[in-house]
């Protein structure tokens, strides 16, 4: 696996299936994401409840594609705003179900709300791990999908939920459009 997958993962494991070529990426410190980027990708806790604290509203999932493998279901999303529908965040995520209860499999795959609200919502305890910081040539899908034009960079993380015993419950790619 290349760096650039690597750094894209589980978004590159979604384009290589479907034979897209993954847009350029490179590995940043998150110490020197510009504001408000830092303050939004630099910290523990999930992307939903920042951005909508954030945004001051509630976000929705749009789910982009899906693949569903055995206990494995990853999907490439955007996250909502519930107002007016602007993206917030493009992303990708591979979630390991065997961790999860039957009924909060269900809200999963309902594909209704994003995986933080879930998670915030039946309280399942969880640690966010961001592994990663990037920045990010958007591609022409990401470009269509965020409403961008050309010469924009865009900021992101790879980041990991872990479950109380350091399961991994989640692998996450989350890129910010402009603010």
């Amino acid at each position: 696996m290349s760096d650039g997958q690597n750094l894209l993962y589980p978004l590159s494991d979604l384009y290589l299936r479907d034979g897209l070529t993954l847009p350029a990426v490179t590995g940043i410190d998150g110490q020197q994401l510009p504001e408000p980027y830092k303050t939004l990708l630099v910290h523990e806790t999930d992307m939903t409840s920042t951005l909508e604290k954030f945004h001051d509203q509630r976000l929705r999932l749009r789910v982009l594609t899906r693949r569903l493998e055995g206990d494995e279901y990853s999907r490439e999303v955007l996250l909502v705003s519930e107002s007016d529908q602007k993206p917030v965040e493009f992303g990708a995520i591979k979630i390991n179900l065997q961790q999860f209860a039957e009924e909060i499999r269900r809200q999963i795959l309902e594909e209704k709300r994003p995986l933080g609200a879930i998670l915030y919502d039946e309280k399942i305890p969880y640690t966010s791990r961001p592994i990663a910081f990037i920045q990010v040539t958007p591609d022409a899908l990401m470009k269509r999908l965020l409403g961008l034009g050309d010469n924009t960079l865009l900021f992101g993380r790879r980041n990991i939920l872990l479950g109380p015993s350091q399961q991994t419950l989640a692998d996450i790619l989350e890129v910010l459009p402009p603010i």
